[in-house]
């Protein structure tokens, strides 16, 4: 069984590997392995390890993973939100004020790209239309005052991507699902790991303007329009909308006021009122939207499906206890373990997506930090996981960040512009993880602040 188990495994890691996609890799090596281990095919030279006849509950087992899940209602919820809200005009508007702000300072421009993928994460957490908004509006400004293309390119690349550990996001809902968290105490104890990420951008951006001035230059004076006046009034209007919106998805969850998937509905809504006053909703807007908010919506529960039928049969042919025997004596305990975990989500991150190690890795191993950590410090590991994941949009070769900024940059960058600039944004991120292992009041202080409360 341990052989079979193992063979399951590596078939399904060795089909995502070649490109195949994620949902039927697990799906369907889940059904040939069913055929190849049961009583089905009686003609077979070897015994049956158990009967295909337990197979029956599988439809029971994704209708209440899928169907009766109200957690995963919050999903569509954000997606069609940030999608209404790419269309609404406001990274434009966002972007416009934050560079008028910040442009007299040496890096101000930069600084400015890693406020505004802040304030986009904490309005949407869509990575893609992050990068790719922030790749067309702001990419071409930055290299037209001359900013070094590595650290332009960094700076946006890494920037879209804190949509994934700023609430809300996508995959803190996944991630709650998976073990078993809520995701308001999810969504409250990555609040300031979030921000601590933003913070360490800023301050790599800081230091290579002070180090080196002419990577980051200042604007010059006649590119600084807005002063006074003027400048107050459209700080007031670009970022009240926003920072309105964010109070009630976000207020409401850690107020205890609506679920996440409530507060998701009331972000959709708000979200759309923003493009009706911003004169941005209109038909191919909203067709749009719906469209893409399908897509990816029905991307995740297809995946979903086929991790469940992946992990039922898995586990049948006893892979689960395999793997729960391995994770439990390596070498160090609880912090060997904590270690290998990360280490291999890590390496992951390099050639699959978040989405298919949220629903391939997570499922096993949660249940071995439930043991060693005990369910007070279960949102902790999953603000770590997290924040792990988010690197896998910035690691090459497959880094999805990497991706959408390449398709939109302008054609001076190079793909080699980009790998370079990202290379100290993953250290960061990497020091960030370090920092809330060694101190994990970072995640825990504001959810036990909500509970005092």
């Amino acid at each position: 069984m341990d052989a079979i188990s193992l063979l399951m495994f590596a078939a399904a890691i060795g089909l995502l590997l070649i490109g195949f996609p994620v949902a039927f890799s697990l799906g369907g090596t889940a059904v040939i392995f069913t055929l190849l281990t049961s009583d089905l095919l009686a003609w077979l030279p070897w015994e049956p390890l158990f009967r295909v006849a337990r197979l029956n509950i599988l439809p029971q087992r994704i209708f209440g993973t899928i169907m009766e899940n109200y957690t995963l209602v919050a999903v569509p919820f954000f997606v069609f939100m940030g999608v209404m809200l790419e269309k609404s005009g406001l990274a434009e508007e966002l972007l416009e004020t934050m560079g008028a702000l910040f442009g007299s300072l040496r890096g101000g421009l930069a600084i400015s790209v890693v406020v505004v993928g802040a304030l986009l994460a904490a309005s949407t957490g869509v990575v893609g239309a992050s990068v790719v908004t922030m790749g067309v509006l702001a990419l071409p400004v930055m290299l037209k005052y001359r900013y070094d293309r590595s650290l332009a390119t960094g700076v946006v690349a890494s920037s879209g991507t804190l949509g994934q550990i700023i609430p809300p996001s996508i995959v803190l809902v996944i991630l709650g699902d998976q073990i078993g968290v809520s995701v308001g105490t999810l969504f409250v104890g990555a609040l300031l790991p979030g921000l601590m990420l933003s913070g360490l951008f800023i301050a790599w951006v800081a230091f290579v303007a002070w180090r080196a001035p002419e990577r980051a230059p200042a604007l010059p004076p006649e590119a600084r329009t807005l002063h006074g006046r003027r400048l107050v009034l459209k700080v007031a209007k670009s970022l009240v909308p926003p920072l309105f919106l964010i109070l009630v998805v976000l207020g409401t969850i850690f107020a205890g006021l609506a679920t996440p998937t409530e507060a998701g509905a009331m972000g959709a809504l708000g979200a759309t009122l923003l493009a009706v006053v911003n004169r941005r909703l209109n038909y191919v807007a909203l067709r749009d939207t719906m469209d893409q908010t399908v897509r990816l919506t029905s991307m995740v529960f297809m995946i979903l499906v086929g991790a469940t039928t992946f992990s039922m049969v898995f586990t049948a042919l006893h892979g689960d206890r395999l793997v729960e025997h391995f994770l439990m004596n390596l070498p160090g305990g609880q912090w060997g373990f904590l270690f290998f975990t990360m280490l291999v989500i890590f390496a992951l991150g390099f050639f699959i997506d978040f989405i298919e190690i949220t629903f391939i890795v997570v499922p096993f191993v949660a249940p071995i930090a439930l043991a060693w950590f005990g369910a007070d410090m279960m949102a902790w590991f999953g603000v770590l996981v997290a924040m792990n994941l988010q690197a896998s949009f910035l690691t090459p070769p497959f880094g999805f960040a990497l991706f959408y900024l390449k398709g939109v940059a302008p054609p001076e960058v190079r793909t080699r512009d980009i790998y370079r600039g990202i290379l100290p944004f993953i250290v960061l991120q990497l020091l960030a993880l370090l920092l809330i292992i060694v101190f994990p009041g970072i995640v825990t202080w504001l959810p036990g602040l909500a509970n005092l409360s």
